[in-house]
């Protein structure tokens, strides 16, 4: 696992002024020294120590979105952990999933969508999670589910945000094609460039988060009064993934990425188009980019529950823009 979001980790050398012959006695040597400690104080980032009490286990809830997927369920069912919530969001499917998904997981929790697209079930099942880690992962296969520990070991070391990447060594993909592979590659440099982050995997779907990144993520998954079920908002089509990093970035949130195989679907067809969804993911970045700053997510957190009392504390206090 490679951390690429630790904004925390500076030395403080460079902070520190130079503060040769200047004697701590006297008023302007005190003041001079009280000014330097200042400085200090406010140019070094803040780390939080790792959060979670090492006696109990952070309960982990999956969200799933799902249309038409009654035949690929078992393959993803199959390998889930038994001990975790799992959510279904149905997509209006015309098929047997939610049938399928409840015979296969008795205990499964099954909502619908306020309006269309990945993203806005994606908020759904967020906003109907209740686990202190909420892992999301595909439908059709793609995304096997015994690597699901190996995303809520990275939040238990310290991350808030564990990026599932199929371009770090341990990762990779059969179902890519050139032509995505070719935009994600171009649309990580741009957001890389733009936002100083180190991502290699922008576009991928498979990631694990603590709850709490839920209020930089910002999501909206109210129902709309007097719009009709099929309105897309922003955010709610594919470009959720690119959206969701951008704005853990600019909550300057701690991101690992972890190691992730993406298999062929095994049945049906993608609704991704490389082509519109790419333009998406475009705007979406140049969006961001031209709203809000850089804004810190974890104060009122942070200062309402103790350290090492629960493991819904984000681990980073991100730095805010001037």
């Amino acid at each position: 696992m490679v951390a690429v979001g630790n904004l925390g980790s500076n030395s403080r050398a460079d902070a520190t002024p130079r503060r040769e012959g200047i004697s701590s006695s006297g008023p302007v040597g005190r003041r001079v020294l009280e000014g330097s400690l200042r400085v200090i104080a406010e140019e070094t980032p803040q780390v939080r120590p790792m959060i979670g009490p090492p006696d109990i286990e952070p309960t982990v809830s999956i969200v799933i979105p799902a249309k038409n997927e009654a035949r690929n369920l078992p393959h993803v069912f199959a390998k889930l952990p038994e001990n975790c919530e799992v959510i279904l969001v149905n997509g209006n499917s015309t098929d047997d999933t939610v049938s399928v998904a409840r015979r296969l997981r008795p205990d499964l929790i099954v909502i619908g969508q306020t309006r269309e697209g990945k993203g806005n079930a994606l908020a759904c099942g967020f906003a109907a999670a209740t686990g202190d880690f909420v892992v999301m992962m595909d439908a059709d296969g793609s995304n096997d589910p015994a690597e699901i520990p190996r995303f809520v070991t990275a939040l238990k070391e310290g991350a808030d945000f564990a990026k599932g990447s199929r371009f770090v060594a341990g990762g990779g993909s059969q179902d890519i094609s050139l032509v995505r592979r070719f935009g994600n590659f171009w649309l990580n440099r741009i957001v890389n460039l733009l936002y100083g982050t180190r991502y290699t995997d922008l576009c991928y779907g498979y990631n694990a988060f603590r709850r709490e990144c839920l209020d930089a993520m910002m999501l909206d998954a109210t129902e709309i009064e007097g719009s009709e079920r099929r309105t897309m908002l922003w955010g709610d089509g594919f470009e959720v993934e690119t959206l969701m990093n951008v704005r853990i970035a600019k909550a300057g949130l701690r991101v690992t990425e972890v190691p992730s195989f993406e298999t062929a679907r095994h049945f049906g067809a993608s609704n991704l188009n490389a082509f519109s969804d790419g333009l998406r993911v475009l705007r979406t970045i140049r969006a961001e980019r031209k709203g809000s700053a850089r804004r810190t997510v974890v104060d009122s957190a942070w200062a309402e529950q103790e350290t090492g009392a629960s493991w819904g504390l984000l681990s980073t206090e991100g730095e805010e823009a001037g």
